[in-house]
């Protein structure tokens, strides 16, 4: 069960991070600062999040993001800039959850948790570009507290059931792939058909 303990924890950080990174820093830094969890002798490594200097980064960081993420296509940028740090912190924290292991698990545990983070950034991301082709901004802000319950959701589950996490966070890989191929796919088409309208009209 160990292995699938630390398995889950560094899924579930890695895509939680992929995201909303700096609330899943924040939240997990506070966590283990005031010891809402007991931080297992093996995954140390995360102690480090609850450095009161993090935890100022982090959730200066979280309050930028929570602004930006409600605001249409304000939002899609910052994904766009994110497209790197997502996967990078995801690659962070789930090597930190892993703890010390074998070089070659670590490796292997590192190409996990980067391709978990930029999945969930992709299907965040996407899903986005197609919320801000609504006329009405409310749906924008919905999705974002809806992501932001999922952090807060997910990262409650990784801390106290680990190994139910990880099925949860494979499961939730897979649909997010499936939304990936879809909001993309669905983009591709809308823009095939601006220009092909913009082609028509010069015509």
């Amino acid at each position: 069960m160990d292995v699938f303990e630390h398995l889950g924890a560094a899924l579930g950080l890695a895509s939680l991070a992929g995201i909303n990174l700096y609330l899943t820093a924040f939240v997990a830094g506070l966590a283990i600062r005031f010891n809402w969890i007991d931080l297992a002798a093996s995954h140390e490594g995360l102690g480090v999040l609850g450095n009161e200097w993090v935890l100022a980064v982090a959730g200066i960081m979280m309050v930028i993001e929570f602004c930006a993420d409600k605001v249409p296509w304000l939002d899609s940028g910052w994904d766009a800039i994110h497209t790197v740090l997502r996967p990078a912190g995801g690659v962070l924290l789930g090597m930190a959850a892993l703890g010390e292991m074998d070089p070659k698990f670590l490796a292997i545990g590192g190409l996990i948790s980067g391709g978990a983070s930029l999945t969930m950034h992709g299907a965040k991301a996407g899903t986005r570009l197609l919320v801000n082709m609504s006329p009405e901004p409310v749906s924008n802000s919905v999705a974002s507290v809806a992501e932001d319950c999922l952090v807060l959701g997910g990262l409650t589950l990784t801390a106290f059931a680990p190994v139910v996490a990880f099925a949860v966070f494979v499961i939730l890989l897979v649909v997010a792939v499936l939304i990936i191929r879809k909001t993309f796919g669905s983009v591709h088409a809308l823009w095939r058909g601006l220009r092909d309208r913009t082609k028509r009209g010069q015509a």
